[in-house]
């Protein structure tokens, strides 16, 4: 979990510590609740990811000089790598980035939003022209004329507003219509997904995110997919 030099090299340790020590709990979860861990693997499939680079690198290093060499990696370390510019703004600006729910501290609006019959959709605008679109769809659009519009972080300021807009033009339609709307205006919506919702869905489907395979014991089971797709030597499962 924690590398294999330090003080906490000799301690046991999960990706559950590795989640709490990065800083992903203190960010995840609504800002008057406790900080939440995921409730999967996160820290460790994405130590698995770096590992795996890694490990093609020193491959490579080999190729170049015919060495071999110790590759080193802590669970708490590559969590920490996604988490975007927190060391540095803290450094540089004393900025400790808070819990915000659902909510982005860089865009507005970014949110889950509850259609008129009742499924949950998820809306970002990490771009300005997005951000722009979204307000012209749920019939907002004089706040794009607002000075505070045009920044991102500016918008996040004003979630309050913007979350407004959206969940009451989203609460009066039904969750089709919402993902017809912001699909002819290329804005950006999902539904939320549970399990089955993953399973039933084209777009997984065209990709081939599920198969299924011959198991010994269980006969035909489906699970996911080699994680992406190769134009001359795909993967496989086996």
């Amino acid at each position: 979990a924690f590398g294999q030099f330090g003080p906490y090299s000799s301690r046991p340790g999960f990706g559950s510590l590795a989640e709490a020590m990065s800083g992903f709990a203190a960010l995840t979860g609504d800002p008057d609740g406790p900080p939440t861990l995921p409730p999967f693997g996160l820290a460790d499939g994405i130590a698995a990811l770096a590992t795996s680079y890694a490990v093609m690198a020193a491959l490579r290093g080999a190729e170049r000089d015919g060495r071999g060499q110790v590759v080193d990696m802590a669970i708490i370390e590559p969590i920490l790598m996604l988490l975007g510019g927190q060391i540095t703004a803290w450094d540089q600006l004393g900025l400790v980035q808070p819990r915000t729910g659902n909510r982005s501290v860089n865009n507005a609006p970014r949110n889950v939003y509850r259609s008129r019959d009742d499924v949950w959709l998820a809306v970002s605008t990490s771009s300005q022209s997005i951000a722009e679109r979204v307000m012209r769809i749920v019939g907002r659009a004089e706040l794009i004329d607002e000075d505070w519009f045009a920044s991102g972080h500016e918008r996040a300021r004003h979630a309050d507003e913007l979350d407004d807009a959206v969940q009451s033009w989203i609460g009066a339609h039904d969750a089709a219509e919402v993902v017809a709307a912001f699909e002819a205006a290329s804005a950006a919506v999902a539904p939320v997904y549970d399990v089955r919702g993953v399973v039933d869905d084209p777009q997984y489907r065209a990709l081939g995110t599920v198969v299924r395979v011959p198991d010994e014991e269980l006969g035909d089971i489906a699970m996911q997919n080699v994680l992406f797709r190769m134009s001359r030597t795909p993967g496989s499962i086996r």
